[in-house]
């Protein structure tokens, strides 16, 4: 099937979010927290299921959703409970992000990880079959489901998954199982649209998560540290969180609305071509706004991290109307901004506020 041009425009529908019943699974998290305060705003009636946030600060807690949405606190691995979620919410869109996302951590946990983010995936579209009226469901993966072979090519979502480490290779599964149940139990299914969304090497404010760059970068530049850097040459697709969540909200947008299986398959979502960058390029325009030392360490034991990754959006772009609104630089700046200002005490919700003004502005 080629690929169609879109006349939608990038922009997020405010009257199609109003009133709609939106269960996010992972909420707690970093994404889950920006899109669970990006869904209030719209007027969503947003319900979440996740652990409790796992960070010290966390931004979930920074941004007191657990008194502004409809929260649950269930680990995605038990089916009984993730069914009772679901069936009580009564969802128009699910949008699917629990999980667990730290590739070094999946060395450490392969087993949970598998777990969490195969199994969790299984037990959700199982509580799916249960729902009898229209929803559309978003499965949240990676960039990195890709089988890399750290060429210059950007994937495309018809190219081979795969996955080195057990977290990769975990998504890459997640993306089985998602095309398994959509033929076998939703694509004759009138009301259940399926989809996946394949967005990774996300940065933005409140992300505390262990062994991720731009929050170490943080901690050590409060702690007047050296920065640890690993793999300062490699090279990732960056993008700020509001440029995937904002695809995310324009293809389930669709996934309701249409009835084309166009819309039921994998969308990657990233930056504009010649925006990857490296883990230099982001510590040394971090450091040029807010001032730190970095040097690179060199630690074998940490698990093979892919070099070189890129992923082509052309399909979001052509067929979604989707494009990324903030360049490299913009989207470091818009983190850095964050962490400052927050670091001098003004308030989470007010810059969160303040970015998605102005990021709906571009």
């Amino acid at each position: 099937m080629g690929l169609r041009k879109s006349t939608v425009e990038n922009m997020v529908n405010k009257s199609f979010w109003n009133s709609k019943k939106v269960l996010i699974t992972g909420h707690t998290g970093f994404k889950g927290s920006w899109l669970s305060f990006w869904l209030n705003k719209l007027g969503s009636n947003v319900y979440g299921l996740a652990l409790k946030p796992d960070t010290d600060p966390a931004l979930f807690d920074q941004l007191q959703l657990q008194e502004t949405i409809n929260s649950k606190f269930v680990d995605i691995r038990d089916f009984e409970s993730v069914s009772n979620v679901v069936e009580k919410s009564d969802p128009d869109v699910i949008i699917h992000m629990a999980a667990q996302p730290l590739v070094l951590r999946s060395y450490n946990e392969p087993r949970y990880t598998w777990e969490t983010n195969v199994l969790g995936t299984i037990n959700l579209l199982e509580a799916v079959k249960k729902i009898k009226k229209r929803c559309a469901v978003l499965v949240v993966t990676t960039d990195k489901v890709y089988d890399n072979r750290e060429w210059q090519f950007s994937y495309r979502e018809i190219d081979r998954l795969g996955g080195r480490d057990p977290y990769s290779s975990s998504k890459a599964g997640a993306e089985l199982v998602v095309s398994s149940w959509r033929e076998s139990f939703f694509r004759n299914n009138n009301h259940i649209n399926l989809a996946s969304a394949r967005a990774g090497n996300v940065i933005g404010g409140g992300d505390w998560a262990d062994n991720r760059l731009v929050p170490d970068i943080v901690r050590a530049i409060i702690k007047n540290e050296v920065i640890q850097v690993r793999n300062p040459n490699s090279i990732r697709p960056w993008q700020h969180v509001l440029d995937p969540l904002s695809g995310y909200l324009t293809l389930c947008e669709k996934l309701y609305q249409e009835e084309d299986i166009i819309y039921q398959s994998a969308y990657n979502f990233g930056p504009m071509p010649g925006n990857s960058q490296s883990v230099r390029d982001l510590v040394n325009h971090a450091l040029s706004i807010w001032q730190g030392e970095w040097s690179s360490e060199s630690n074998n034991k940490t698990g093979h991290e892919a070099g070189l990754l890129k992923v082509s959006i052309d399909k979001s772009l052509s067929v979604l109307g989707w494009k990324p609104k903030l360049n490299f630089h913009k989207s470091i700046e818009f983190t850095v901004d964050w962490y400052i200002r927050q670091n001098k005490g003004e308030s989470p919700r007010k810059l969160m506020e303040e970015q998605l003004k102005e990021f709906m502005k571009f």
